[in-house]
């Protein structure tokens, strides 16, 4: 039998040089701090790598750490508490693990700016214990050649970290997160590993870079959406813009306001999983539409990631099966409550926890269809419905014995059902994202009223292209907003991160 070789014990770990703790009394300047170690630290992974590949030391592990960003507070003054976040619940030490400032630049300078204004106290930038996985220190983009990996000769575990799963879940945004003794408490819903997770997931379900992500989110559960949208912002550039200044498909394919044609970007041999599509402004403030496909598990899959971006709101847009006899085709449904079967996020989030409505979106998306189909007051009665959506796991719920479902629906009063809704307001529920659902209603199978041939075309055609107009004006309503209103207090638990 051959003799099994064990390589030699690792000897030493080399990391950068060590960062010195710093105060700051300046918010940009703190993350302008934070970037200047981000970029240090995982340059130094990536040149450790290079250096391997091209025959360097095996013997050494290379390790480099997160910036982290902490503050302390020491007195129970009474802060304005108006807004839902910018201050500490109890004084105390809080802190944060930080990655890609440069992507999260304005968020975390309004954050800071919020503490720094609302306690009188400056903030800490220094080096966290928390190691930097090796794949999470490329840059965007990069490509790692398979035959360079073979040349390190020990596994790439033995010589850098990697990805760790058990500290990587949402405990803090979940409200099950204990803090040891002794240590900070959080100072976000996500650390920064948790947030590279889903940067990189993010981009692999929608074929775009997260930097196009705008702060107003529009998912939907139909390809004729997103073909009317894409149809819509072509025809935006090429007259100018209107206001937004890109538009972004699958590939990072973008067009520029003014122009016809896309000037960079590759767009992708198929499409990926969950296709998204950015229609941007300064500062993301534009409108992101992201067609999940049907069910629950894409619907939560892609908000898991979406919510680490911090967005100011998002809404489903999607067809349901209407389930009053009163309902048309064509009709709206503005749900103000949802029945949760959908079950993908019953170990985050149990069933009783109630999933309210917010005041602003449900507002911005009442005026919306308002201003859209011009009916107002008691008219507007006849095209939509205020009332509870069901969301389900099962697309054929009509096969079962209908004494179950059918009975349990009429108890809980709904008038819609889907397979989507109740999980995106859920997650915005558990990530504090403003949230809200507009439905229409695409057919009546308790009331055997099905579309015939013939009849679908010309539903999608009409119907599609004015729910997307309704989506994308009530969104601009909501952009007009300050974000202090916006950002409800109702989403907020006992003991809440100071970051939005």
């Amino acid at each position: 039998m051959e003799k099994r070789i064990y390589p030699q014990a690792i000897d030493s770990v080399v990391m950068p040089e060590p960062f010195g703790r710093q105060i700051f009394n300046d918010a940009g300047k703190a993350v302008a701090a934070l970037q200047a170690l981000y970029d240090r630290n995982t340059k130094f992974l990536r040149d450790s790598f290079t250096a391997l590949a091209a025959g360097g030391d095996n013997n050494k592990r290379y390790r480099a750490f997160y910036p982290e960003v902490g503050v302390t507070t020491t007195s129970f003054t009474q802060i304005d508490s108006r807004q839902a976040y910018g201050h500490m619940p109890t004084p105390g030490h809080f802190s944060t693990t930080i990655t890609q400032p440069a992507l999260f630049e304005r968020y975390l300078i309004e954050q800071l700016r919020l503490i720094m204004r609302n306690h009188g106290v400056p903030v800490t930038v220094s080096e966290s214990t928390t190691p930097i996985p090796l794949h999470f220190a490329f840059l965007e983009g990069s490509h790692v050649d398979g035959a360079a990996a073979e040349r390190i000769r020990r596994p790439i575990r033995d010589l850098f970290d990697v990805p760790d799963l058990d500290g990587t879940d949402d405990q803090i945004a979940n409200g099950t997160f204990e803090v040891a003794l002794g240590e900070a408490r959080p100072l976000a819903a996500f650390t920064a590993q948790r947030i590279d997770y889903s940067l990189h997931r993010m981009s692999h379900y929608t074929a775009t870079s997260p930097q196009h992500f705008q702060n107003f989110v529009l998912f939907t559960n139909y390809q004729f959406y997103i073909d009317e949208f894409v149809a819509r912002a072509h025809e935006l550039m090429a007259k100018g813009g209107g206001g937004y200044v890109e538009f972004v498909e699958p590939g990072n394919v973008v067009t520029k306001a003014g122009q016809s044609a896309p000037c960079h970007g590759v767009a992708p041999p198929r499409l990926p999983q969950m296709p998204a599509y950015h229609l941007k402004k300064p500062n993301h403030g534009g409108i992101t539409m992201v067609n999940i496909g049907v069910g629950p598990s894409n619907a939560k899959t892609i908000t898991d990631h979406i919510a680490v971006l911090r967005p100011h709101a998002w809404v489903m847009l999607g067809h349901c099966a209407g389930l009053r006899n009163t309902q048309a085709l064509g009709d709206y449904v503005l749900a103000h409550a949802y029945v949760r079967e959908d079950h993908v996020l019953d170990d985050d989030l149990p069933v009783w926890v109630p999933i309210p409505p917010l005041a602003e979106i449900q507002v911005a998306l009442q005026e919306a269809v308002a201003e859209v189909t011009g009916l107002s007051g008691y008219d507007l009665k006849r095209i939509m419905r205020t009332g509870t959506v069901a969301t389900i796991d099962n697309r054929n719920w009509e096969l079962r014995d209908q004494r179950g479902p059918v009975q349990r629906l009429s108890q809980s009063r709904a008038i819609a059902l889907d397979m989507e809704s109740a999980t995106i307001a859920a997650n915005g529920f558990r990530f504090r994202v403003p949230y809200g659902t507009l439905l229409c209603v695409s057919d009546k199978p308790l009331h055997g009223e099905l579309k015939l041939p013939g009849m679908a075309t010309e539903f999608y055609k009409r119907q599609v292209a004015q729910h997307l107009t309704i989506g994308i004006r009530a969104m601009e309503k909501l952009a007009e907003m300050p974000m202090e209103r916006l950002h409800s207090r109702k989403l907020r638990s006992f003991s809440e991160t100071a970051f939005q």
